[in-house]
């Protein structure tokens, strides 16, 4: 079976005539191939494209890397480009013509690794002693969750970040999160003072009777290991409340 060309006589093969139309890497100008490109001008001159070409290596049938790049960079949801690739989820990403599990793995692995790279070089700025400056840091990371989770700061003795950590996923209770699970984390990094943060999926960071009672535990905890609680952030829809802010602690 074949597909007739005008002005030839003839019927072409499909799949001759497929290979005809869908270029390949090596089909295009030397100047314009993305490894190439990179190793010539940086990678700083390469689109988000051509970034993820260089990367996957590799197209599928029919298609080259550096048009599956695009087309994945097309599919994000709710956004598309970079952003929208950090939301889409493995099994998404399968479903993409040319993606299977190897370069969904790839994919989500390039996401997260530009997610940690660009928290650590905003974490060395961030003033721990500031409640909107941090609320602001973890909003965008926080207020989409569907689920409560609730993320530990341990701060050395200048309020310098140690470490983060997510100690939680559901509600936020005591039979989920205990004081003595917080403190020897918190021991482990030799903190000297802590902070708590967790998203209200409502949108709403009003805290709860919950909320003040789990916070005046740990604080209650804090003072007895000698590792002070600096403050309970709740981080809502582009909002947040700090119980140091609201004098509860």
């Amino acid at each position: 079976m074949g597909i007739f060309i005008p002005g030839s006589g003839k019927r072409e093969p499909v799949e001759r005539l497929m290979k005809k139309i869908t270029s390949t890497m090596k089909d295009l100008p030397a100047e314009e191939l993305p490894y190439e490109k990179c190793v010539r001008e940086g990678a700083e001159v390469l689109s988000d494209a051509e970034l993820l070409a260089v990367i996957l290596r590799s197209g599928s049938r029919g298609i080259n890397a550096l048009e599956l790049s695009r087309e994945i960079l097309e599919a994000g949801i709710p956004e598309k480009g970079l952003l929208g690739l950090y939301h889409l989820s493995i099994p998404q990403l399968r479903q993409i013509k040319g993606v299977g599990e190897v370069k969904a793995v790839q994919l989500k692995c390039i996401a997260e690794l530009s997610r940690r790279i660009a928290r650590q070089s905003g974490e060395k700025t961030l003033n721990f002693k500031d409640a909107s400056t941090i609320a602001d840091y973890f909003m965008e990371e926080l207020r989409h969750l569907e689920q409560e989770q609730m993320v530990l700061l341990m701060l050395d003795t200048k309020c310098r970040l140690l470490a983060r950590q997510f100690i939680s996923k559901g509600s936020i209770n005591c039979s989920v999160i205990s004081p003595r699970e917080i403190f020897l984390l918190a021991l482990q990094h030799h903190a000297v003072f802590i902070i708590l943060l967790h998203n209200h999926p409502s949108g709403d960071p009003s805290p709860s009777e919950e909320d003040k009672s789990f916070t005046k535990r740990i604080s209650l905890g804090g003072e007895l290991v000698g590792i002070r609680l600096l403050d309970h952030i709740i981080v809502g829809d582009r909002c947040y409340v700090s119980f140091r802010e609201m004098k509860i602690l």
